[in-house]
């Protein structure tokens, strides 16, 4: 018996209706995507049609866009973590910060009883003074307050010893009547002389007198004396500088609003040197 002989598809007509025939889930695993089986060999006698050079043999067969790949909804839930684990780690946070403060704790309490054994241990070995009772704070701010305000208030008063040379350059104008002593003769020739003794007067007659040494002779005196001299100087300057009245006030008075605050807390009723109120 003889087959009749088996007319060969055009291979690019099989492909085509291989890519357009209905999708196959490929999900499920019973499915068998393996494309059928075609012989697609040509047997010596057949007669294939000639494909043309430069001819597509693929131009008629549909082309399957892709589409975009969307994230599946399971990876959408791995990324979003549930309320249970948000919670647990929250838990987890606040376990921590509890455990650091009870640490943190620990340590300032036992640092804290440390330095109380230490005290009371060394209590009898400190000797504080009588003077110091619960007057003290008060006493000492009182101290500062007041010796800042007598600080602003205070002298400075002392004496000055100016020693120096001074020029000393004027005419010094004579004009008066004294008396002279003549340290030694003095001849006074052409005088004019009148004598009168026992017998014999003279008047107006002229004649060579002389004037022994240590005659006393009554003379007025006009005359400039020039002085042109240095003359040795010593003083005593007297100084009083109210502090006050220097840059010196400011400091003061900003001491006293310094301690201010601190003596009204330990005082609220004191009172400055001049008696008056110190607190508001």
């Amino acid at each position: 018996m003889t087959h009749p002989p088996q007319v060969q598809k055009d291979p690019g007509k099989k492909m085509q209706d291989i890519l357009s025939s209905p999708e196959k889930d490929i999900s499920s695993p019973e499915t068998d995507i393996s494309p059928p089986e075609t012989d697609i060999s040509l047997p010596e006698t057949d007669i294939v049609e000639e494909v043309k050079p430069g001819e597509d043999i693929f131009a008629n067969i549909p082309r399957k866009t892709e589409k975009p790949e969307l994230p599946s909804r399971a990876s959408s839930l791995r990324k979003k973590p549930s309320r249970r684990e948000a919670s647990s780690r929250w838990e987890n946070a606040l376990r921590a910060l509890w455990t650091s403060a009870s640490v943190i704790s620990m340590l300032i309490n036992i640092v804290v009883i440390a330095l109380l054994i230490l005290l009371y241990q060394n209590y009898s070995v400190m000797q504080v003074p009588p003077e110091i009772d619960t007057n003290t704070p008060k006493d000492l701010l009182k101290g500062l307050y007041d010796n800042f305000e007598l600080m602003d208030k205070a002298h400075i008063e002392t004496m000055i010893v100016v020693e120096d040379q001074i020029p000393v350059k004027f005419d010094l104008d004579l004009n008066q009547i004294t008396n002279v002593v003549l340290s030694e003769a003095v001849t006074i020739d052409g005088a004019r002389v009148t004598l009168t003794t026992g017998g014999l007067n003279i008047y107006n007659a002229p004649a060579t007198v002389i004037l022994p040494k240590g005659t006393i002779l009554p003379i007025v005196l006009n005359i400039k004396v020039p002085v042109d001299e240095m003359i040795d100087i010593t003083l005593n300057v007297p100084v009083d500088i109210p502090l006050e009245e220097t840059d010196l006030h400011i400091p003061f008075t900003g001491l006293q609003e310094v301690v201010t605050p601190l003596y009204c807390l330990a005082s609220p009723n004191a009172l400055s040197i001049s008696g008056e109120a110190i607190c508001p």
